[in-house]
């Protein structure tokens, strides 16, 4: 009983180191090149390397824990990232993210998928999976460029951090159809007689469809009830708004068989554009800031834990090979393709191009297709997964503040 005891309390020490460091972490490095997520990771690789008896933190032993945890965290970050777009979607002002959904993507997909099959000898149903879950640019991780809040002038914030925010809030629910048709192509094999149909007409088409629709039509019944003249909802000044809208759009959307993850985002999209310049907004995106970071940290120390437990075991030197091309090279040209002929500077195109993170998204796919069928390799494209994680928590963490200084300070010049 004393040593449960310890335990329990240990894990609450943890718990409130990690709320003082959300807190204070992100304005003490906000000018150094260094991000809060490289230390919540070392952070957890020490801990769990300590002789307190912890139980180790395996994501392929616990994926249900995973899967939910990682959920909760992803949807609360795509609230916050649709609250703090100040842009009325229409096709021109938002052409970057439709080419980064519609090219860069899917190439990512392919490349990464091929890197799997041909340098690796992944399963198709395994590669699939592996480029459906790296695919995506993270909405949790990817705080230090995206759009930092809502702005209550007319300012749309700069293309790069932009394109990044709204790219990270809509190709977390485009991932799905594809980690679904890792799925099917496990349960059926590869032969498309026995997927392409459900993957066409059910992934693609029904499910996104809901998908979309369910966000607006939550988003403005919700903007309605919240901003209607006499509301008494923005008097309270209380943003717990933004998680009562959050897990509506998700779970209703899910109800009906949607994507959740998409219907989010458009909801908090709408809700922002539906009174643009209210300052109930920022407590709304504040509040679900607030919960993000949190829910980002306990997973990040959670995952340097995880690094120390074994769960880079299972990588060979192919892997650790294909896993900096993922991060170096894959999304990179995959980005540059993507925006070859858009009109921004080139600086700014290989900002985008070179900005998707991986995170927190990648961990919640790969646990989700793990708890629905059991894969040849999951220990394998967990491996990979992970050590993309760490490269892209590094990497994109050390350069983030001084490339978007640099951003910032040639948009100055120029205008």
């Amino acid at each position: 009983m004393s040593e449960l005891i310890e335990e329990y309390e240990l894990v609450l020490l943890v718990l409130g180191l990690a709320a003082f460091g959300v807190v204070g972490l992100p304005y003490v490095l906000r000018r150094r090149p260094l991000s809060y997520p490289i230390i919540f990771v070392a952070g957890g690789a020490i801990l769990f390397s300590l002789p307190f008896g912890l139980i180790r933190p395996d994501p392929i032993e616990f994926a249900d824990a995973t899967e939910t945890l990682t959920e909760i965290g992803v949807i609360t970050a795509l609230m916050g990232a649709g609250l703090a777009i100040n842009r009325v979607p229409d096709r021109r002002s938002w052409g970057s993210t439709v080419k980064l959904l519609a090219i860069t993507m899917p190439l990512t997909i392919a490349a990464v998928a091929g890197l799997g099959l041909w340098a690796l000898g992944l399963t198709p149903a395994a590669a699939v999976l592996l480029g459906a879950v790296l695919a995506p640019t993270d909405p949790v991780l990817a705080s230090d460029v995206q759009v930092p809040a809502p702005a209550r002038d007319d300012d749309d914030g700069d293309e790069v951090r932009f394109a990044l925010t709204s790219e990270a809030g809509l190709n977390d629910g485009l991932a799905f159809p594809f980690t679904n048709l890792a799925i099917l192509i496990a349960l059926n094999g590869v032969a498309p007689a026995g997927w392409l149909g459900d993957f066409l007409f059910v992934e693609l088409v029904y499910k996104l469809t809901v998908g979309l629709l369910g966000g607006l039509v939550v988003g403005r019944l919700l903007a309605l009830a919240i901003f209607a003249r006499r509301s008494p909802l923005p008097r309270t000044r209380d943003g717990m708004i933004a998680l009562a809208a959050t897990l509506i759009a998700y779970a209703g959307t899910e109800m009906v068989g949607g994507y959740g993850f998409l219907a989010v985002f458009v909801a908090a999209v709408v809700i922002r554009n539906q009174e643009r310049k209210h300052s109930y907004l920022e407590m709304m995106h504040q509040f679900s800031d607030q919960i993000e970071r949190l829910l980002s940290a306990i997973v990040l120390v959670l995952f340097g834990g995880a690094l120390t437990s074994g769960i880079l075991g299972y990588l060979d030197w192919r892997g650790a090979l294909v896993a900096v091309a993922i991060v170096l090279v894959v999304r990179p040209l995959a980005g540059m393709a993507g925006l070859a002929r858009s009109p921004m500077p080139g600086r700014e195109q290989a900002a985008i191009a070179f900005f998707g993170i991986r995170g927190v998204g990648s961990f919640y796919y790969l646990a989700h297709a793990s708890n629905q069928v059991e894969f040849i390799q999951i220990e394998q494209v967990w491996a990979i997964t992970a050590l993309v994680v760490v490269i892209s928590v590094v990497v994109h963490g050390v350069t983030a503040t001084p490339a978007m200084a640099y951003i910032d300070r040639r948009a100055e010049t120029a205008r």
